[in-house]
């Protein structure tokens, strides 16, 4: 019997016609597919150039060093109208790094805390938890946003009547105000003794947990980390003169005085961002931990150890591993939907980047910038949050 495939002389393999190689088809085809994506890109781009000059819409990025001339309502850096539009352009960005951080640190502490209280014995505290998941995942993330900036924050009286805690802390129509701390010379060395602290500190977790393995002596990590991390800087501050104030708001007949105040745009938007956030991260944590054998819990109790402990020491890492992956989603998603908060006015990236594009109709470029600096935010956040899920990947022996 044979298949129609004379063999070779000397014994060699049949030859293969030049089209039927899959190597060299699967070649052809990607050189197709690229040369389709590259004939696409250019002419897009030559549409848009031409459409561009007939418009007299001048191409690239000089525009960047004209005069802005228009305000901003937040600054982490100063600014004046008379600057430029690549300096307002930095100045949204670093606004929309602000919402980030700060909604994801929140997020994921109240995200955690739904998710194992989802789980609680306890009935109460077990359906608050799944009425917070249920109403806050289901509603509209910008009516979110909305509600906190028009049915909250634009309720609270007027600053003369600011609704104060004790009297640090205002809440009024125009924001938060909170102390103002006043870094004066030498305060530069408590951050390098925070800096200290913080290595410091995981360098200890590092060797209590080796220490652990090899022995089963168990060390008090916590409470030596937060004695690093606190300590150190106090001691620094002690030892430096005390070189950093507060400046505490004064409450006037009129206004208030003194301080520092939080927009209400940006804490309507930051309140809507860790809510909304943490619902679903309540979720991923409550699968996470239900993923975890219950028989490691068993065996956790027959060692003796408390609920808290077998929680901290036996689930949650265990249950990190599926944890991470999802939740790395959920920051990206955070990061992005910062975008609404065009809605209310806050000035982000896109609140910003869109009044420049009123103002000198470079549409491409703005879009462009847009698109580089999300994708390099998202890219850095997959990076970290891929390097951390590898650390804690189980070892097989």
């Amino acid at each position: 019997m044979t298949d129609g495939t004379l063999p070779a002389r000397g014994g060699s393999a049949p030859k293969v016609a030049f089209f039927n190689d899959p190597k060299v088809r699967s070649l052809i085809f990607q050189g197709l597919a690229l040369a389709l994506l590259v004939f696409v890109i250019y002419s897009a781009a030559s549409n848009a150039v031409t459409n561009l000059t007939n418009q007299r819409i001048a191409g690239g990025f000089g525009f960047l060093d004209k005069t802005a001339g228009f305000g901003i309502s937040q600054t982490l850096i100063p600014w004046a109208e008379s600057m430029s539009y690549g300096r307002a352009f930095v100045i949204g960005l670093l606004n929309t790094l602000l919402v980030a951080v700060v909604g994801i640190f929140f997020a994921t502490i109240l995200g955690f805390i739904v998710g194992v209280a989802r789980l609680s014995p306890n009935w109460v505290i077990s359906k608050i938890a799944y009425w917070y998941v249920e109403i806050i995942r289901n509603l509209p993330l910008l009516f979110q946003i909305l509600f906190w900036y028009l049915a909250v924050l634009a309720a609270m009286p007027t600053p003369r009547n600011s609704y104060s805690l004790f009297g640090l802390f205002f809440a009024n129509q125009r924001g938060i105000t909170v102390p103002k701390p006043v870094f004066e010379a030498g305060s530069g060395v408590i951050g390098i003794a925070l800096i200290v602290g913080i290595i410091a500190a995981f360098v200890v977790r590092h060797w209590a947990r080796k220490r652990q393995a090899e022995t089963g002596q168990q060390f008090p990590v916590f409470v030596t980390m937060s004695g690093l991390i606190l300590g150190l800087p106090i001691l620094a501050y002690l030892a430096a003169g005390m070189p950093v104030s507060f400046d505490y708001a004064q409450q006037g007949r009129f206004n208030l005085a003194g301080g520092m105040t939080l927009i209400p745009e940006f804490v309507a938007l930051t309140l809507a961002l860790v809510a909304y956030t943490a619902a679903f991260i309540g979720e991923i944590v409550r699968a996470g931990i239900q993923a975890v054998s219950h028989g490691q819990t068993e065996a956790g109790r027959s060692l003796g150890l408390a609920e808290g402990r077998i929680l901290n020491l036996i689930v949650i890492p265990q249950a990190l591993r599926v944890i991470i992956p999802p939740l790395t989603s959920q920051y990206l998603n955070l990061t992005k939907n910062s975008s609404l908060a065009v809605g209310i006015g806050y000035p982000d990236m896109v609140s910003v980047g869109g009044t420049i594009l009123n103002q000198t109709g470079q549409a491409m470029e703005i879009i462009g910038m847009w698109m580089a600096c999300y994708l390099t935010i998202s890219i850095v956040t997959s990076i970290f949050m891929n390097w951390y899920n590898s650390r804690i990947a189980l070892v097989e022996r």
